[in-house]
């Protein structure tokens, strides 16, 4: 009888393919383009509203929510905006009032304390 044993390893089950592999390694390189592109447009943001990173990605994220389109394309507006494009109206409206929201909020904070 052997005390000693050699750990066994869990049998790998379900292994990805090629395929599944690359399609995994496109969506990971779609996300890491994609939260560069949001970070590029909290910087404008910053920029120009003089307003936190962390209320920057609020903005983003109610403009998104209230304009029904895909945050990385909000964010990607707001780039161009900055580099000279026109901001399209439904982004540039809601872009504005969640930049009064969140600069009244600020505010009001502020002077609460």
């Amino acid at each position: 009888m052997t005390t000693s044993r050699t750990p066994q390893l869990p049998e790998r089950r379900g292994e990805a393919s090629p395929t599944q592999l690359q399609q995994e390694n496109d969506q990971l390189r779609h996300a890491v383009a994609s939260h560069a592109t949001v970070d590029q447009a909290i910087g404008v943001l910053i920029a120009v509203h003089r307003i936190a990173p962390a209320a920057g990605f609020e903005v983003l994220r109610e403009v998104s929510q209230q304009t029904n389109i895909k945050l990385h394309s909000v964010a990607e507006t707001v780039i161009g905006w900055a580099l000279g494009e026109p901001l399209t109206d439904p982004v540039g409206r809601e872009l504005d009032a969640a930049v009064q929201r969140r600069s009244r909020r600020d505010h009001d904070s502020g002077q609460a304390g």
